[in-house]
């Protein structure tokens, strides 16, 4: 694999285990929201309420992500003849949207506001409770994301960092780049609140909570990317598509492939098109099953092959 991966080479729909990922880092960061919002009344904190808006996003963008996977899972239909996958791609951009916007915003306007106005610093010892808690359960969602990026890169024979910042399963993805970043800030928070503690001045807490907004900021953009690259079209990487082109050349009356085009539509989708000089000799009826036959290599060669379109075209155009 160069600089893009290919779809996972299962031909399952859409396997269990994204749903389950998904759904586990939603329960856990509502339960981690209520709990840092309580903790940031209480204690004043402004690093803690922007700790509580970071898990309210990540809250919706998980409800987007589930949404995504249910409706992209639909089959193919008169209006939607090559299917539903690409809407997945749709609600996760929209899950960074909502990353930035309730996330990042707040975090950075409550940190400005807390060096231009301060803050009255209330017991702390509330904060750090919840702080710990949250990073349990954060640490448990994280798990159970790599656990399962480590399955996928290793069935395509690749690098969990390499599968995780190519993969097209942009679920996954974010649910594991937003735990990361749950993590993290959950030390900036604590470190601002203790920094406000040792000195009694609430800049260390504001400091922290521009930092959680920061932090915030850039997995936005990393999603909302990599979102917008497969909404617009990704093709298959550079030696996958070689590979496609040379099992095309293996099939009998197949004499050159002059143009290829391969485009990711989903994790286990990929369209190919591609337009194909056959033999001059070459009768109709072997035309047609020298097709079907390129359609079965390719699918054995790679699963998540979903349509193969072959045009016969001349390689020379006819003289009138």
């Amino acid at each position: 694999m160069t600089d893009q991966d290919a779809p996972d080479t299962t031909d399952a729909p859409e396997p269990p285990e994204s749903a389950t990922t998904v759904l586990v880092a939603a329960l856990a960061n509502l339960g981690i929201a209520a709990a840092k919002a309580v903790a940031g009344v209480l204690s004043g904190s402004s690093a803690m309420l922007s700790e509580a808006a970071h898990s309210v996003a990540d809250t919706v963008t998980e409800v987007m992500l589930l949404t995504a996977l249910r409706r992209s899972e639909r089959p193919a239909d008169d209006d939607h003849p090559l299917g539903y996958g690409p809407e997945r791609y749709i609600w996760a951009l929209l899950a960074a949207v909502a990353t930035f916007v309730g996330g990042a915003v707040f975090a950075v306007y409550d940190g400005i506001h807390t060096l231009t106005h301060g803050e009255d610093p209330g017991d702390p010892l509330v904060s750090y409770l919840v702080l710990a808690a949250a990073f349990l359960l954060e640490a448990f969602s994280l798990r159970t994301g790599l656990r399962q990026v480590r399955a996928e890169a290793a069935r395509i024979d690749a690098t969990a960092k390499h599968y995780l910042r190519v993969t097209p399963d942009t679920a996954v993805k974010a649910v594991v780049m937003e735990d990361s970043a749950a993590l993290a800030g959950l030390l900036l928070a604590a470190a601002g609140l203790l920094g406000t503690q040792l000195s009694g001045s609430a800049v260390y807490d504001g400091l922290a909570s521009i930092l959680i907004g920061a932090l915030l900021v850039y997995v936005a953009w990393v999603l909302g990317r990599s979102n917008a690259r497969l909404l617009i079209g990704r093709p298959l990487p550079p030696a996958l598509r070689e590979a496609v082109r040379e099992e095309i050349l293996t099939v009998p009356h197949i004499v050159r492939v002059l143009e290829l085009t391969t485009l990711i539509q989903g994790p286990r989708e990929v369209l190919i098109a591609a337009k194909v000089d056959f033999r001059d000799a070459s009768s109709a009826a072997q035309v047609e099953w020298a097709c079907e036959e390129a359609e079965q290599q390719l699918r054995e060669l790679l699963p998540a092959i979903r349509r193969v379109y072959l045009d016969p075209t001349p390689a020379v155009s006819p003289r009138r």
